[in-house]
């Protein structure tokens, strides 16, 4: 695999202007604006982090802000946080999830029970294939079980080496699993609020949460599930960590 500029200022042109930039501060509005002139030395980086499998301490960061979700705002767990990464990181991390889609969807790896994060697949079509199997069944004069799952906290539970394994035996080439390992290691995040910040702490466990290629990996790690519930199930949906088992 190799980053080419086209990619990359396709990329920046496509970023929304009014999106939050990183601990870095460089925005999507500034590299928009100077995307003609940053594009080719961002590729540059990008194959540089591919050849070394090292990506820059500072795209590994994170500004964590607290969303209110419901009910009282004097519980901490009643927040969504939030994570603002680099913006040009995400930009890398684009163009390597779409790679690495594209392989996975010419070998037919991910199974067909995903609907998350997956090309021409949605909670649309998750819905309606559901459905449909449902109402075959009870049509049929049969009763349907279903059981819903629902990961807490999901990608926050996700082991770094048993993901990287699992990339590894989906075919993706060394290079990409040796940046996507750098890209995994070492992060660090702090929250921020009104303006004040906390002390960085480090990130030990899961994929990060904000990030571009976070959901794909978390896809590929929870893949092989339908091999373990085929036998005692007549259908699975998931929609990235939501699940539902029929029978």
């Amino acid at each position: 695999m190799k980053f080419r500029t086209a990619d990359v200022r396709r990329k920046i042109k496509g970023l929304r202007q009014d999106g939050a930039a990183g601990p870095d501060r460089i925005g999507p509005k500034i590299l928009q604006e100077l995307r003609e002139e940053l594009s080719h030395p961002l590729a540059v980086i990008f194959n540089k982090s591919m050849e070394e499998g090292v990506v820059p301490q500072d795209w590994k960061e994170a500004n964590v802000t607290p969303v209110f979700k419901k009910w009282s705002k004097s519980v901490s767990c009643n927040y969504r946080p939030v994570s603002l990464t680099s913006v040009s990181c995400r930009v890398m991390e684009s163009i390597l999830r779409d790679e690495i889609t594209s392989h996975l969807t010419a070998k037919k790896v991910i199974k067909d029970s995903q609907h998350g994060f997956m090309k021409d697949r949605s909670c649309v079509t998750n819905l309606f294939e559901f459905l449909e199997k449902v109402k075959t069944v009870v049509d049929g004069g049969s009763g349907f079980d279903i059981i819903y799952l629902d990961f807490a906290k999901a990608f926050d539970k996700v082991r770094k080496e048993r993901v990287l394994r699992k990339i590894g035996a989906h075919g993706i080439l060394s290079r990409v699993l040796g940046l996507i390992r750098s890209w995994l290691s070492g992060r660090r995040e702090r929250v921020v609020l009104n303006g004040k910040f906390s002390t960085w702490e480090g990130v030990l466990p899961g994929v990060p949460l904000g990030s571009v290629l976070g959901p794909l990996l978390f896809v590929i790690f929870i893949n092989d599930m339908d091999d373990t519930v085929e036998t005692i199930t007549c259908i699975l949906c998931k929609f990235a960590d939501d699940t539902k088992l029929g029978n």
